[in-house]
């Protein structure tokens, strides 16, 4: 039974997140369809991450079996053609080896956030970025940033309904550059915990207005103590972009 990695692209906004839910429309349930409605199979679509409602993605990785051996470039173009008008797209696929698993063999994901600092409102950015209308310092934000990296309790940028089983991660990237009014932070991490990213974000913009200082980051980061984190960005900005295997 051949098993294929797809590279998926997707507005995250009309969806209630990746994963199959009770309710709404969910990334993972449109494959779903998809998959059925060109080969006549119902079958598990396994993601790398599971993005939350509104969070967007331009490098999710999944797989799939099938039982009738496919050429790769056969199943991303029918299963894109299927997806329409769903603002989900498969921009690559391919064959890989049995043991090959979207979420357990990866070793690290990364992630974009965009934030949009200007006085006006969104247009075309409208969805796909965080505006922020009070002026952020970006080369403090990336200082404070350097803080969090290497291996902590991240209990305070953890959401209370997180399932991780441990509250321990370790942060190998957290950069905060500024092109223009557009911030873009750059994480990446073996795995994250449940709205850890942006948690981690919007507890920078306080640093970014200067209503906190590095100090008082770090001092949240070892508060271990969710009430201790300055605010949880939207999911807006937020892009899946890589993960490596």
């Amino acid at each position: 039974m051949p098993r294929y990695k797809l590279t998926i692209e997707y507005d995250g906004a009309p969806f209630c997140g990746w994963q199959i839910q009770g309710v709404g429309t969910s990334v993972q349930g449109v494959l779903t369809q998809a998959v059925q409605a060109f080969s006549g199979e119902i079958v598990t679509v396994n993601g790398a991450g599971r993005t939350d409602a509104g969070v967007h993605a331009t490098g999710q990785v999944a797989h799939l079996d099938l039982a009738r051996d496919w050429r790769a470039d056969q199943v991303r173009d029918a299963l894109t053609a299927q997806l329409r008008p769903h603002p989900v797209a498969v921009i690559a696929a391919e064959k890989v080896g049995d043991d090959f698993e979207a979420r357990f063999t990866a070793v690290r994901r990364h992630y974009l956030y965009r934030i949009i600092n200007r006085r006006s409102d969104l247009t075309l950015e409208r969805g796909k970025a965080w505006r922020v209308s009070a002026p952020l310092d970006s080369d403090a934000m990336h200082a404070a940033a350097q803080r969090l990296l290497g291996k902590h309790d991240f209990t305070t940028f953890r959401d209370s309904e997180c399932q991780a089983k441990s509250p321990d991660k370790t942060l190998d990237q957290l950069d905060v550059t500024r092109v223009g009014p557009e911030l873009r932070i750059v994480t990446s991490a073996r795995s994250f915990l449940h709205s850890q990213v942006r948690s981690m974000v919007g507890s920078l913009v306080h640093v970014g207005t200067g209503r906190w200082s590095g100090d008082d980051l770090f001092a949240a980061l070892q508060a271990r103590n969710r009430a201790a984190c300055g605010q949880v960005a939207p999911p807006d900005g937020l892009y899946l972009t890589k993960v490596d295997y």
